[in-house]
């Protein structure tokens, strides 16, 4: 594909907006996309990283920060990760995290990003597609429930086993079914 701007080079960028339904796609090459960094969020000294595109959406959280503002009650504790005491202000500058603690010790920061940069999705659901990898996810969710029913069968709530048991042998006709078809 060559480069929509200077129609001479390759495209190495590719971009697609998406504005009230309207999709629109920009290939560009990098030496155009560095001419338009104000446009296309390069800087030309340093280069784009994914810790410059996660800094550029902390910065973009206005709504908590005002928020904050507004709040007359405020306290002037600074929120800090126990572990490697890093606040979430130099998480904000720097882009990423100084420990696996800071997860948790921002978690109420960084979920309203997560939420919009992924589409309302907070919980990490697995690399493989559904609509590709069928059986896995059926396998994967059969492992859950047999988890689900050892935690209830530790709490001696019998009624909900039989439950989950059921849905399992669900999934496990449904993994049947396209074995089946899959030969």
């Amino acid at each position: 594909m060559i480069c929509q701007e200077c129609q001479e080079r390759p495209a190495t960028f590719h971009f697609t907006k998406v504005i009230n339904g309207e999709k629109t796609e920009v290939h560009i090459c990098e030496h155009c996309a560095k001419d338009n960094s104000e446009l296309f969020m390069f800087d030309s000294n340093t280069g784009f990283s994914f810790n410059s595109l996660l800094t550029g959406l902390l910065k973009m959280e206005p709504v908590i920060a005002k928020a904050e503002e507004h709040n007359v009650f405020k306290q002037s504790v600074v929120l800090q990760c126990e572990r490697c005491k890093m606040t979430f202000q130099q998480f904000s500058k720097v882009g990423r995290f100084g420990c696996s603690n800071c997860y948790e010790t921002f978690k109420n920061q960084i979920t309203p990003i997560l939420k919009r940069v992924h589409g309302g999705n907070t919980v990490h659901a697995g690399k493989i597609p559904e609509r590709i990898g069928g059986d896995i996810h059926l396998r994967k969710k059969v492992d859950e429930l047999k988890g689900v029913i050892h935690n209830l069968i530790l709490q001696e709530e019998f009624e909900k086993v039989a439950e989950v048991r059921d849905e399992i042998r669900l999934l496990d006709k449904k993994l049947k079914g396209s074995k089946e078809e899959g030969s």
